[in-house]
């Protein structure tokens, strides 16, 4: 038996970066907004204050912050004909448990996807002919232009003070930044964190072959910074612990610390932690929704009756719960048709090691996005004709600290265990780094998620099925990445390099990111996406699902700036156009 209360204007089921910051831009109309987290809210004394985020067994081993898969997974397989099983242990990506969610212990590191990115197939198409994109491919357009997400961009970076160097400025290349990102209306909000030693070795090996290094874009303060929220973040230190931490600083920009101050500032908000959302409620006719059903902290079941419903949670929980409440058609794989679960994507990665004998590092210091890279081989920056692949690479030497625990690089033939092994490590931890080549993926018919037919959670309730493997396409994308980071390694002069393109089949064991997008695409086309382009559902008009969900296929650059961009965008389009005029909006 549910209990009923009162209704509100708004729910927001998650309480992650797109969800604060869509609750945030909606409170100051005086709308009553209830947002609803499924994690606790963290502890200032203990879980943000030193010493305590340094701990990595806590954070690092122990997943305190992620998805609790003893109440709810994913099952898993690489194909149709394959029987998924339970993810029992957080490897390969790590879904967000807390108020904050992922964007907690994300890295920090932020991009914008290039032009390139939300126009995939079209410019494809154009440039190279229907032969070279893939037969199975499901890559599609988004029904958005980088040109008019641009100042959704900006507005995000000045929201989470986002450190960096300008390459483009409204057409003008700048020397020193990236030029081969779109035109931006503005500078970054602080300048970008100087280099790193084995920064400094990449720029200087990557600028002798011909390419422009240039400085990553960081969420972790170059200087103090006071951002739009009046909410004031302290400058980095570099002292490690970014990527699977919160910052002890208060120096990364996350919900906790860039948004939610100011959020619980408003009396019409309301956040509910412990508050785990079942179901979106439709009314009779199924193309309304008229609230949120979520159990509390003590298992009970209540319903939250709103005039609208946001979905903001991670891209896993955004889809399942589309699918447990009938929002969307879900996506059948064998008829192609359906579009809830489809679209999956992940990333493509390519490493090389350098392993030195006359070079020392600090691989112990480092800040969340604290890193040097190329744009020459990303996403169609470069000839692709007779290469057999579409989309590219960022190459990237990141100097984001290195726990000791987790951090033991040793070079090829080294033994996996024993004194042979210890040796390696202690000879090797301060004298080596990695240039990563961070590929895009496409997305393909069957990859793809939907509901387990046999697995539940602890309530009861399917869990979300993901069917995945990278295709051929990822798999020559990667080797020809790979071998221009083997060139710049070259150029720098290892005694040792390990060189490993993407091979084989995908598999979840081992944490490689938590760059998860699709399941609830968005695009032009109510019969190949979910969401059109204010990210409303094209079947439920009251509801609106934001988050990297909606990514019709996955970019190499780092998912999370978009989806801060998009939440901005979204809450825009509420704003100034849904709540003028409720209905369908395309």
């Amino acid at each position: 038996m549910s209990t009923k209360l009162k209704p509100v204007d708004v729910v927001v089921v998650g309480a992650g970066l797109a969800g604060t910051i869509v609750c945030k831009e909606l409170a100051a109309t005086g709308l009553r907004i209830v947002c609803l987290e499924r994690g606790r809210m963290l502890d200032s004394q203990h879980d943000l204050a030193m010493p305590y985020v340094h701990d990595e067994l806590k954070y690092e081993r122990a997943s305190d912050i992620v998805q609790n898969l003893s109440r709810e997974t994913i099952t898993f397989r690489n194909s149709m004909n394959e029987t998924a099983l339970p993810m029992r242990e957080i490897g390969s990506f790590k879904p967000g448990e807390c108020v904050g969610g992922a964007a907690v212990h994300w890295g920090g590191m932020t991009q914008r996807f290039l032009p390139w990115d939300f126009e995939t197939r079209s410019r494809t198409l154009a440039r190279y002919g229907k032969a070279e994109i893939p037969e199975d491919c499901t890559s599609q357009d988004w029904g958005l232009t980088y040109d008019e997400l641009e100042p959704y961009y900006d507005q995000f970076e000045h929201i989470y003070g986002i450190g960096g160097k300008a390459g483009n400025l409204n057409g003008e290349i700048q020397p020193g930044g990236n030029p081969f990102e779109g035109p931006r209306s503005r500078e970054f909000p602080n300048p970008p964190k100087e280099p790193t030693y084995s920064g400094a070795l990449f720029a200087k090996a990557a600028a002798s072959l011909g390419y422009k290094p240039f400085p990553m874009g960081t969420a972790t303060m170059t200087r103090p910074y006071t951002n739009p929220y009046r909410l004031m973040l302290n400058q980095c230190v570099n002292g490690g612990y970014c990527g699977h931490f919160t910052c002890g600083m208060g120096a990364k920009a996350t919900p906790l610390t860039a948004v939610l101050p100011a959020l619980l500032k408003h009396p019409n908000f309301e956040l509910r932690a412990l508050s785990n959302a079942i179901k979106v409620n439709l009314d009779s006719g199924g193309k309304r929704a008229v609230g949120v059903t979520y159990l509390d902290a003590r298992g009970r079941e209540v319903e939250q009756p709103a005039e609208l419903v946001i979905l903001t949670s991670y891209t896993f929980n955004n889809v399942r719960l589309m699918l447990l409440s009938g929002i969307g058609k879900p996506y059948d794989p064998v008829s192609n048709r359906g579009v809830v679960g489809r679209n999956y994507a992940y990333v493509t990665y390519g490493k090389v090691g350098l392993f030195f004998d006359d070079k020392v590092f600090n691989p112990f210091m480092g800040g969340g996005g604290l890193a040097t890279a190329i744009d020459e081989f990303n996403g169609d920056n470069f000839d692709h004709t007779g290469l057999g692949f579409i989309g590219g690479a960022y190459h990237i030497v990141s100097s984001v600290g290195a726990p000791p625990i987790k951090s033991h690089p040793v070079p090829p033939g080294t033994p996996r265990w024993g004194a042979g092994w210890k040796k390696a490590v202690a000879q090797y931890y301060n004298r080596s780094f990695q240039i990563t080549a961070h590929g895009s993926c496409q997305s393909y018919r069957t990859n793809y998620l939907d509901l387990d037919p046999t697995y539940r959670d602890a309530n009861g309730l399917p869990l979300i099925r993901l069917t995945f493997d990278r295709r051929e396409n990822e798999f020559r994308m990667s080797a020809y990445t790979t071998s221009k980071a083997v060139e710049i390694a070259k150029a720098i002069g290892p005694s040792k390099m390990s060189v490993n393109p993407v091979t084989g089949k995908y598999t979840i064991v081992g944490y490689q990111s938590t760059h998860n997008t699709g399941g609830a695409a968005m695009g032009a086309d109510p019969a190949t996406s979910a969401v059109n382009r204010y990210l409303q559902s094209w079947d439920v008009s009251n509801v609106f699902v934001i988050g990297a969900s909606a990514y019709p296929q996955n970019s190499a650059n780092s998912p999370t700036g978009t989806a801060g961009a998009l939440a901005c965008w979204a809450a825009d389009s509420i704003k100034d156009r849904y709540l003028k005029r409720p209905g369908a909006l395309a």
